[in-house]
């Protein structure tokens, strides 16, 4: 699929545009985070007390930690929303065309696409492309949509906002965490928003397969250049053995990032039967994760991004361990951070 790149849609035309159509379908990322499903469930609900036709796609077994969220047993499956007709798209967080499942394709050639996201790498792929890379989160733009066109609010929307928000922000710790950030977060609560369950739900309640993936993760944990560098792998055999998912590894990048004076934290997820791996990167500031990433392919945020590198997992860490150590060397150079 092939569309021209175009600049930023204003609020006011993508709920325009919106309010025009008959039949909607809002789609997140593949293996969608919390701030994806959040936004996919608030959507629909949104637009369905407003009057429109709307239903969100994922796959249920993808989900991880925000699989709770009551709006979730309205989700069809790609496959199943290739056989019904729409007139427009709303993607969601996605920062690239390849971040949509890739069974949508078909329908996005076809169809009208709203591109709502707040990644700084996102490429404009949508007809109208509402992106704005110093929000917080997707959750927060979505929010401002609401406001803005007068859709109602309720509890079920809410708590799926509400997922996504802390999620993306990681409950309010993350650089771009803002004044409007904190005003959409308040206004929310004003819906009955349970907040200490889906802090249990979220970050209290883990599965055997959770904590099994973690001890494999914790074992394979390497750390190098003074705690600055450090990285966890986990194999396809990892996932087979466990019957575990990506969305049950969600949280696995935590470990490197969480040691004491760590710059760099990665985690390698090896897909054997594919030859290919792919990677998560942390960064801490002043370090541009995007920057690095980017000569991958990948995209993200200045702090938190990701790639797929075509190779085996054993030689995709060489050549990513490799690509760090000139690209901090560079950073060094320019003096953008402290020798490490």
């Amino acid at each position: 699929m092939t569309k021209s790149v175009k600049k930023n849609a204003s609020a006011k035309q993508v709920i325009s545009i919106i309010s025009d159509a008959t039949n909607v379908l809002v789609t997140g990322h593949i293996r969608p985070d919390g701030d994806s499903i959040g936004c996919m469930i608030a959507m629909v609900r949104l637009l369905g007390a407003a009057g429109i036709k709307a239903v969100a796609t994922a796959e249920k077994k993808d989900l991880g930690g925000p699989g709770f969220l009551e709006g979730v047993k309205q989700l069809i499956t790609p496959h199943a929303a290739t056989k019904q007709n729409f007139d427009l798209i709303i993607t969601v967080d996605c920062g690239s065309l390849d971040r949509v499942p890739e069974e949508l394709h078909g329908k996005l050639e076809k169809c009208t696409v709203i591109n709502i996201d707040h990644h700084q790498t996102n490429t404009r792929f949508g007809d109208y492309n509402f992106v704005h890379a110093t929000a917080s989160s997707t959750a927060e733009m979505v929010w401002k949509l609401s406001r803005q066109a007068g859709w109602k609010l309720d509890k079920v929307c809410a708590e799926a906002l509400w997922v996504a928000l802390i999620t993306d922000t990681g409950r309010f710790a993350y650089d771009m965490t803002s004044p409007l950030t904190m005003r959409c977060a308040a206004d929310l609560l004003r819906y009955g928003v349970r907040t200490s369950y889906i802090n249990d739900q979220l970050y209290c309640s883990f599965s055997r397969v959770n904590i099994e993936l973690k001890r494999r993760a914790f074992r394979s944990l390497v750390i190098t250049d003074r705690n600055h560098i450090a990285s966890v792998t986990l194999t396809g055999a990892d996932f087979e053995e466990t019957g575990g998912t990506k969305a049950d590894a969600e949280d696995i990048i935590e470990i490197p990032r969480s040691l004491v004076n760590n710059k760099v934290a990665l985690f390698f997820y090896g897909c054997e039967d594919h030859d290919e791996t792919r990677i998560s990167l942390r960064t801490r500031a002043p370090l541009d994760a995007t920057a690095l990433i980017a000569q991958f392919d990948g995209g993200g945020h200045s702090r938190a991004a990701g790639c797929v590198i075509k190779e085996p997992l054993s030689k995709a860490k060489r050549i990513m361990n490799r690509a760090i150590k000139i690209w901090l060397a560079e950073q060094m150079s320019a003096g953008t951070t402290d020798s490490l």
